[in-house]
């Protein structure tokens, strides 16, 4: 497969990883995966889970002056931390955003993956990264971030999948145009939609003066009632439709 890009993974900051991890499981009815020793360098531990053969990642802090506590702090833990594509190309998608004038926020390399992220300053609501897998040509193949054998760890008979998140803007037709840009994929008609090779991203109004964000993850589940319900028990926010999962909410359908 060639030609290929995929919002494959959402990372969210947890102030207590444990914590998430139960909320996560016992929610969403998904198994833990990996945990990646590579982000003690950046001052954070973190859990992945599979959501269908896309990905949820939480991560925290173990020290002072991370980019992850810095964000929790200055978004009093609201929205989403980090949108991540993976694709064919990442890049030429890294010399794309030097032409736009995204400063690079790092460039990863790993024996058998390659990956660029984006300031989030210059993408605006979260940080954008570009990765590439061996073997990530098909859903089921190399997932580098996700660990050797993820796939063993997919359970869909709760949580089936990852449809499609929304980003909330007071100027939403600005940031939809603006993430078109980077991200190098047309608009919808209206101007609010960009689809990628299996999900989709959805631009959405807010109120003047608000902060731009990653709100809502769309999710694709077998019983929207009963993860409500598993969710209050929890102890997380819930409305007729959605619960709040670490600065983001969680809409079922």
């Amino acid at each position: 497969m060639s030609g290929y890009l995929r919002l494959r993974q959402i990372a969210l900051v947890a102030p207590d990883l444990e914590r998430a991890v139960a909320d996560i499981e016992t929610v969403l009815g998904v198994r833990l995966c990996f945990r990646d020793v590579n982000v003690a360098k950046y001052g954070l531990v973190n859990a992945l889970f599979p959501i269908g053969t896309d990905f949820l990642e939480i991560v925290t802090p173990t020290r002072e002056g991370t980019t992850a506590g810095r964000f929790m702090t200055t978004t009093a833990g609201r929205g989403g931390y980090m949108a991540i594509f993976d694709c064919d190309d990442p890049e030429r998608r890294r010399e794309h955003a030097k032409t736009l004038g995204i400063r690079l926020a790092a460039t990863l390399e790993h024996p058998g993956f390659w990956g660029t992220q984006l300031h989030p300053k210059d993408c605006r609501a979260t940080m954008l990264e570009f990765d590439r897998s061996e073997g990530n040509e098909t859903l089921v193949g190399g997932y580098h971030p996700a660990g050797p054998d993820w796939q063993r760890f997919i359970k869909t008979d709760v949580t089936r999948a990852l449809r499609g998140i929304e980003v909330e803007s007071p100027d939403a037709a600005g940031i939809a145009a603006h993430w078109a840009r980077i991200i190098d994929r047309p608009l919808s008609a209206d101007g609010r939609e960009i689809a990628c090779d299996h999900s989709w991203i959805r631009f959405v109004d807010a109120p003047a003066g608000s902060r731009e964000v990653l709100a809502t993850l769309v999710l694709d589940v077998a019983d929207p009632q009963a993860m409500l319900a598993r969710a209050r028990a929890r102890g997380l926010p819930t409305s007729e439709r959605a619960f709040d999962l670490y600065g983001v909410s969680c809409r079922v359908c």
